[in-house]
């Protein structure tokens, strides 16, 4: 349970750049995914930008939650997966198991 609080404390530590998530996932840019990284639902260069920084603090982020808590990345992905995808709001997209992109 502690290392469910740490994923939870560092998906909300990364409001540092949120603004441009935020905007992304409203316009239907960018949605979550089951494995806690966003993606890019419809893009271009500057939604791939925001994916790929986004998801390298992601990563880095579960990567020291797993070091600190004995847990594999991959089950920390996907709780963190879990968390945002049940966090997202109505009218945004997250993506389902079978890699379809579906609006919630």
């Amino acid at each position: 349970m502690r290392w469910l609080a740490m994923i939870l404390a560092a998906t909300l530590s990364l409001s540092a750049w949120a603004l441009d998530l935020q905007q992304a996932k409203q316009q239907g840019l960018i949605g979550e995914q089951v494995n806690g990284l966003v993606g890019a639902v419809q893009g271009n260069a500057q939604v791939s930008a925001i994916v790929n920084d986004i998801n390298r603090k992601r990563l880095d982020s579960y990567r020291d939650i797993a070091k600190k808590t004995g847990t594999s990345l991959s089950v920390v992905q996907s709780r963190a997966g879990q968390l945002n995808i049940e966090r997202t709001p109505a009218g945004q997209y997250v993506q389902l198991a079978d890699g379809r992109w579906q609006r919630k």
